[in-house]
């Protein structure tokens, strides 16, 4: 997986301020990895065979967060041959649009690209529930919590990796030396 991430030029290393507010040297830009269509499939099979197979035949929908979960949750939908969708956020909360929906008691996968607190992926997980689905699991291509997340489902992350994070006042003095910069969706890189 770490190759897949380096040879995409996925895996940045600098000073880069998360969007916790953390500090950290390294940063997984998992759009840089999904931008290759073959890439993005091998992945979601990769995670697909990870589920357990009783499990894979219940799976009626995968659902992911938007931006991040939109790519690898169409190619899982893709691995497992089922409907993809995602929620979006265009008042704060997370919600179904664009006509997708929902049928009561669908069983979902809800499918992420890197879980780090796991707060957007309990309130995707919530936006699904509400629309009437069930989500009987949750995947990831990277599970960055150190394995403390608790998303209420089973959850089946391809890798997990943790490289240290810094409050501000922590800070080594060797990264602080470095101008920090906010990557992702929300800032420019």
């Amino acid at each position: 997986m770490l190759a897949e991430f380096r040879a995409s030029k996925a895996l940045l290393e600098g000073h880069f301020l998360l969007s916790s507010g953390r500090h950290s040297a390294h940063y997984l830009q998992c759009a840089r990895v999904l931008m290759d269509p073959m890439r993005a499939s091998r992945l979601a099979a990769a995670i697909a065979s990870r589920l357990p197979r009783e499990l894979r035949k219940e799976i009626a929908k995968v659902v992911s967060p938007a931006m991040g979960g939109v790519i690898i949750g169409h190619e899982m939908g893709r691995a497992l041959g089922v409907e993809a969708m995602f929620v979006e956020r265009p008042e704060g909360t997370f919600e179904l649009r664009r006509g997708f929906a929902l049928e009561p008691g669908d069983k979902v996968l809800m499918v992420e690209d890197v879980v780090t607190t796991g707060l957007s992926s309990r309130e995707a997980i919530r936006a699904i529930e509400e629309a009437g689905g069930e989500v009987i699991a949750a995947a990831a291509l990277i599970d960055r919590s150190g394995g403390t997340v608790d998303l209420g489902v089973p959850f089946f992350p391809l890798i997990a990796l943790s490289f240290p994070t810094y409050a501000a006042d922590e800070v080594p003095a060797e990264l602080a030396e470095i101008p920090a910069i906010k990557p992702g969706s929300r800032a420019k890189p």
